[in-house]
């Protein structure tokens, strides 16, 4: 286990805190030439074919790391009802999320802790940074892609520190990224967040990607439900327990009002291609495109000993 050992050999001389590195938009180049961007896109790509072709309801080990992920879920859930919104003249950017964030704050290095083993416990304070930028900026109130981003990073590390492992695929999506969605969804309704970087109406969504992607491979080679099917209330009604894509579209619809052709035309658009292995090759371009080759969005990633900035080394 190559990265577990290298970030042994790092952490004995300095448990080192993760730090932004893409500073002007030439450094661009460096972030998709570095270790960070290929570990960081092996991840999203093996869970990607991981659950091709499985439902959200389908059986999957659930080992103890991957409980204890959703029990620290649950717990940033339990703190939402506990920090109701405040009055306040704005509609959009309730300040309450900034208590709700300080609260965070103060114990992610103590949650995180309680998902990793006694051996590791020196890396709980590298993999803490990611979990708190992953729910939002406290200054301006605002979620998206990148926090998203920062989520995945979350588990991309504690898949390199060996507590998350091969056979938990299933489950990282199924039950600890579906579970950090409902947790996001709440945080955005409750505290009614603007959307970071925000591309309206051209944009795929508002403030997630990757559970279109995973939403799509869920999907290939369905027997029945097509692409053009999603844009149908009453197949979304029926099968958003299922599937990750039409949840994502069920809160869309739930959020917005008007003709789903206008507030939502990226993904009209992609209710035309033939089939679902074509929209999810075509959604993990945009990605790319859109999300990680995008200066506004990884100018705040963080790179650290688990998720380098160096070069990959072949």
């Amino acid at each position: 286990m190559a990265p577990l050992r290298r970030w042994l050999l790092l952490s004995s001389n300095a448990s080192w805190s993760p730090k932004k590195e893409i500073n002007v938009v030439s450094d661009m180049a460096k972030w998709k030439r570095s270790q960070a961007y290929a570990d960081y896109m092996g991840f999203i790509l093996t869970l990607n074919e991981g659950v091709r072709g499985k439902k959200l309801t389908c059986e999957y080990k659930i080992s103890e790391p991957i409980e204890k992920l959703v029990a620290l879920l649950n717990t940033l859930d339990r703190w939402i009802d506990e920090t109701p919104p405040v009055d306040q003249p704005s509609r959009f950017g309730n300040k309450a999320f900034r208590t709700w964030y300080a609260k965070l704050d103060q114990e992610a290095e103590k949650l995180v802790s309680a998902v990793i083993p006694k051996h590791l416990a020196d890396a709980a304070p590298e993999v803490a940074v990611y979990l708190k930028e992953s729910v939002g900026n406290s200054t301006r109130i605002d979620y998206g892609t990148g926090h998203e981003a920062a989520f995945a990073a979350f588990l991309c590390c504690l898949c390199k520190i060996g507590v998350l492992r091969v056979d938990d695929q299933m489950a990282i999506v199924f039950k600890v990224f579906n579970r950090y969605l409902e947790v996001m969804r709440k945080l955005q309704k409750t505290y009614r967040m603007e959307p970071a970087g925000s591309q309206g109406v051209w944009g795929l969504d508002d403030f997630q990607f990757l559970p279109f992607i995973w939403g799509s491979s869920q999907l290939i080679d369905h027997p029945s439900l097509e692409p053009r099917h999603f844009v149908d209330e009453k197949v979304v009604n029926e099968n958003h327990k299922d599937f990750m894509f039409l949840e994502c579209i069920l809160f869309i619809t739930e959020m917005k009002t008007g003709p789903f052709a206008e507030h939502s035309n990226q993904l009209w658009n992609i209710s035309a291609v033939p089939s679902w292995s074509k929209v999810n090759q075509g959604l993990i371009r945009m990605y790319k495109a859109e999300c990680l080759e995008k200066f506004p969005v990884i100018q705040h990633f963080k790179f650290g000993s688990l998720l380098p900035i160096q070069p990959v080394t072949s």
